[in-house]
């Protein structure tokens, strides 16, 4: 008698691909619960921030890391322009990464399954996970959506400010030593550059079914 393994989705990508408004979506619609990774680290980097230190300075951030407040998952100020930026130079630091990878992995080994999305969910935090999704979109597609976004959170950043972020943290997160930003081997690509939300999350779910029936085989 085989056992079904336990349906892990592990949902990779740049900022403002889509993947996160994906992840959620095919949280809802297998029934699983869902990890948005990339908020412990804008809480570490809030947390960096509210104490007065360098984003770059690697102990810093690992204590901040390793003290982690859960209060500030829900801090107005953790989506900010700001606090991304914070948030993509200490996710470069090891010992931050280090500090954080038990609460993502015991998250990904639920017993029922798990949704996560983040940076190095497919490379890293579940390798083996049944289902493998690398969201993407041009970057011009990603500043639009990251500028609709922040506008509506009344920030008066320009477009192209936002676009030079993406550029800059596409490099960051990619050039980075530890868990750098790179699609897994066996996950499947999904460009979401022209795909509205509900085409997306229709491609997304089909891809899914798609590696639950190659690991069934």
């Amino acid at each position: 008698m085989t056992t079904t393994p336990p349906l892990v989705i592990a949902v990779d990508g740049p900022a403002a691909s889509g993947k996160g408004t994906i992840a959620k979506a095919l949280a809802r619609h297998y029934d699983l619960p869902f990890m948005d990774t990339g908020k412990l680290y804008r809480a570490c980097g809030l947390a960096v921030r509210l104490a007065g230190h360098d984003p770059y300075d690697a102990e810093a951030a690992a204590q901040a890391a390793r003290r982690l407040d859960p209060a500030l998952l829900d801090d107005p100020d953790l989506m900010s322009a700001l606090n991304s930026d914070y948030a993509s130079i200490v996710s470069s630091h090891p010992a931050v990464r280090a500090a954080l990878f038990d609460v993502q992995r015991s998250f990904a080994q639920q017993p029922g399954g798990a949704v996560l999305d983040g940076r190095d969910i497919g490379t890293v935090i579940a390798p083996d996970a049944i289902a493998k999704l690398f969201v993407t979109a041009a970057p011009e597609v990603r500043a639009q959506r990251r500028h609709a976004e922040q506008a509506g959170r009344g920030s008066d950043q320009t477009l192209a400010d936002v676009l030079a972020d993406i550029h800059a943290r596409d490099a960051r997160d990619s050039g980075r030593s530890a868990a750098p930003l790179v699609q897994a081997s066996d996950a499947a690509l999904l460009d979401t550059s022209d795909l509205g939300i509900a085409a997306a999350v229709a491609a997304a779910i089909a891809l899914v079914e798609k590696a639950r029936a190659q690991h069934s085989r």
